[in-house]
């Protein structure tokens, strides 16, 4: 399982035009990204999973991350042995506790005790007929206690929504032997009103997740960054610019100990898949 390098981090290949999806993984695929990565906020995401492996032939597909609040981790471990067994090495089982107002809007008082359900969930993994290996998953990790889950029982971390800051930290906390695979988002403009346009927004929608503020909150931020969205914090959380501009966000997390990074480019319309910024940053990688 090649997780050198950079990948992709996409929304659209998972929930936009399923033809479409497919002919733009097979694209990201010759262009040499290494990681294919897409959420699941619901619906049968292992189904993505598997047609994605079928248009590709070199990439890993990665869930960022599988929700394991809505699936049972048997059919889980049944179904990668059967995707591994069809497409060799190639999916990476990225496992998530998601966040307590999304898991609480359809069952209130369901999300409880995080560390104590991902832990029961890769027991499962483990105790299943077909189990999956910890080398073959990785754990969406913010904090140190998850960050010491994820090194003790898995092949390394997957963090959203962070800084190089926020990898060094990680990378320390993991230690030498894990994968750190970290999210970084992107807008390729030199003008800091469209790139506000584009990606404010989309940026105060994380902030209401009490897991990335808080993240925030514990390497610097201030409530008053969070509550504004402030420049500061825009500017660390998303690279725009031109596509050096973003190349050099992608080197830091390198530098910080990142083994791979799963670049999230944003466009204007959000409904259309970036297709034109997956090349410009192809063609700046080569």
């Amino acid at each position: 399982m090649n997780l050198d390098g950079v990948g992709i981090w996409s929304s659209h290949l998972r929930y936009g035009d399923p033809a479409e999806a497919l002919d733009a993984a097979a694209e990201l695929d010759e262009l040499g990204f290494t990681g294919l990565w897409i959420p699941d906020v619901g619906g049968p995401v292992l189904d993505s999973v598997e047609n994605l492996l079928g248009a590709t032939k070199n990439a890993v597909i990665a869930t960022g991350i599988l929700n394991i609040w809505m699936h049972d981790p048997g059919d889980v471990a049944a179904a990668h042995a059967t995707l591994s067994a069809a497409h060799g090495d190639r999916f990476l089982l990225g496992l998530g506790v998601s966040h307590a107002p999304l898991i609480d809007a359809t069952e209130p008082g369901r999300y409880d005790k995080p560390l104590s359900a991902i832990g029961a969930f890769l027991d499962g993994l483990d105790n299943s007929e077909r189990p999956v290996a910890p080398e073959s998953r990785v754990l969406a990790a913010l904090g140190p206690k998850m960050l010491k889950t994820a090194a003790e029982r898995s092949r390394g971390a997957h963090p959203y929504l962070i800084t190089p800051q926020h990898t060094a930290t990680a990378r320390e906390a993991l230690g030498d032997g894990p994968l750190l695979l970290p999210e970084q988002t992107a807008i390729l403009t030199d003008d800091r009103e469209q790139a506000r346009a584009i990606g404010t927004d989309w940026l105060r929608g994380y902030l209401a997740m009490p897991n990335y503020a808080n993240n925030l909150l514990r390497i610097g931020f201030s409530e008053e960054d969070l509550e504004s969205v402030s420049d500061r914090l825009f500017d660390a959380i998303i690279a725009w610019g031109d596509e050096a501009a973003v190349l050099d966000r992608v080197r830091e997390h390198q530098s910080a100990g990142a083994d791979h990074v799963c670049v999230q480019m944003l466009a204007a319309d959000a409904r259309e898949f970036p297709r034109e910024e997956w090349r410009r940053l192809a063609a700046a990688l080569r």
